[in-house]
């Protein structure tokens, strides 16, 4: 084995350093994503179903179970994908010890002669006659360097020898441990896959109870979402007012003339906070502390009555009983308002961003208050049914936007 064959054992070395950190990351990647949906499973059990059965109707337990059927489903892909991860990478990891256990039989037969040789001629008269020997200076010079070059060549030899053993070490090591995941979670998904076949079954009778009336439950649907129309109605007019109203009000501070109605005239300190909150979308924290998505933002096909299509102006929150909503970025209490349906809705102006919080009590701040991040606002109100849900929207100017492109992991 030559210098350029040590050298080159040395770069892989590397090489095979950078691509485990790479494995570790994806791996990590996974189990966190896994960890969360675990998280949100037990979320739902305790903010959805720890309300009694017969105090729920028939479309809001379909819709709870919709909700963890979901995330069941979500937390056993993820789980496939993390043990077919496991799977390739022992598959590669096997691979990898072959081949190491070749480089390190040929490296320890090279080591071997290396030092056979180099015993026959350890002994300094022989080193001196192979110098002395030599024709002229330059040649004496080019055996001294040679000899320097073997010795060198021989220790990283050893070193080569003893790195390779490590990485052999580790390698089954790795493979002992990642074989006790792989078996882990295949018997997690064995119990996963069990409760959801029970979810299911749960499901389908629910179902059935729809189907034998299909008119009446899609009424039901179709009144709650006049009366969501109704609210989003209302509060976009209030924020178009509010935008009007801040406008004249700084047109007259100035002495100038209103320029628009549907955008704010921003002041310079306004428009550093609305390039912050800009910076920070994906970042913001939820508006509750503890909390799981119902409903998302837009159209979205009923999963079991496929003639009705519901629309969500922001995003519905189920959260624990008397939670209290936060500010999800510093800002200006620019209204509360009392709207028929929706109790208190707070709104909160960011440059010319307004996020606003509906169906709170108890109310803890006022109109003009300076919030934080995180500020508590109120109490998110409990219904009748036991279910306790936020209503959050953002706005840019008077457009809506999905919250949960702008909340963090939502």
């Amino acid at each position: 084995m030559n210098i350029f064959r040590t050298y080159l054992f040395l770069f892989f070395s590397v090489l095979f350093l950078n691509n485990s950190t790479a494995q570790i990351n994806k791996q990590q990647q996974l189990e966190e994503k896994r960890q969360a949906i675990l998280k949100e499973i037990k979320q739902i059990n305790n903010l959805l179903f720890k309300a009694k059965k017969e105090e729920k109707s028939v479309l809001s337990q379909v819709e709870d179970l919709n909700s963890k059927i979901t995330a069941r489903q979500n937390l056993i892909r993820v789980t496939n994908q993390q043990a077919n991860y496991l799977s390739r990478e022992i598959n590669n990891n096997l691979a990898k010890m072959d081949h190491l256990r070749g480089e390190l039989k040929e490296l320890k037969e090279d080591y071997a002669n290396m030092i056979v040789k180099s015993y026959k001629s350890k002994s300094q008269q022989n080193r001196v006659m192979f110098l002395i020997s030599s024709e002229s200076f330059l040649q004496a010079y080019k055996r001294l360097q040679y000899m320097k070059q073997y010795a060198k060549h021989r220790k990283l030899q050893g070193e080569s020898i003893k790195e390779k053993t490590v990485a052999l070490q580790e390698l089954n090591q790795g493979l002992i441990d990642d074989k006790k995941k792989k078996k882990t979670l295949i018997n997690e998904n064995k119990v996963a896959k069990t409760k959801l076949s029970k979810e299911l079954q749960t499901q389908n009778d629910l179902i059935a109870t729809l189907k034998k009336d299909e008119g009446k439950y899609a009424s039901q649907i179709n009144k709650k979402q006049k009366e969501a129309a109704k609210i989003d109605k209302e509060i976009d007019k209030l924020i178009r007012e509010a935008i009007a109203a801040s406008n004249r009000a700084k047109a007259k501070k100035n002495g100038t003339k209103v320029t628009s109605s549907e955008t704010f005239t921003l002041s310079p300190e306004a428009k550093l906070l609305a390039a912050d909150f800009t910076k920070n979308k994906g970042k913001l924290p939820w508006p509750v502390k503890n909390g799981v998505v119902v409903k998302r933002f837009g159209n979205t096909r009923h999963p079991q009555l496929p003639n009705v299509t519901t629309y969500c102006s922001g995003v519905e929150i189920a959260t624990g009983n008397n939670t209290k909503a936060r500010a999800v970025f510093n800002g200006v209490v620019l209204n509360i308002q009392k709207i028929k349906g929706a109790n208190n809705a707070i709104f909160i102006q960011h440059g010319n961003y307004i996020t606003v919080y509906q169906n709170i009590k108890n109310i803890l701040v006022k109109k003009g208050d300076k919030v934080t991040t995180k500020q508590e606002l109120g109490t998110v109100y409990t219904k009748s049914s036991g279910k306790t849900i936020l209503k959050f929207l953002v706005y840019q100017n008077n457009k809506k936007m999905n919250p949960a492109s702008w909340v963090y992991k939502m």
